[in-house]
């Protein structure tokens, strides 16, 4: 009788839990803005202009692609973006080198 009940707000959840990281990293990226700015700024020596486009695109292609999967409307092309940013990520931020953040 549990399952009759929340079987149609599963595929929701689901969805919210896949997404979740995105969704709190874009947050993140909106409430510490200048820290992530000075971060790009900082290791890349690009300008306030670049590192701020740079968060820009961080920010928005994560909070889109999050709200694209949730309301179901291109989810495809959303899980390319999404997969884009990870990759985006990975170079800026010089994970590719750290094994152990790989690993977790």
């Amino acid at each position: 009788q549990f399952l009759r009940v929340t079987k149609q707000y599963l595929p929701h959840v689901a969805r919210l839990c896949l997404i979740s990281t995105f969704l709190e990293d874009g947050i993140r990226m909106w409430l510490q803005w200048s820290e992530q700015r000075d971060y790009i700024d900082g290791t890349w020596n690009c300008g306030y202009f670049l590192a701020s486009i740079f968060v820009f695109l961080n920010l928005f292609g994560q909070l889109s692609g999050c709200i694209l999967v949730l309301s179901r409307n291109f989810v495809q092309y959303a899980c390319f973006g999404l997969f884009g940013i990870i990759a985006l990520q990975t170079i800026a931020y010089s994970i590719l080198w750290d094994l152990k953040f790989l690993m977790r």
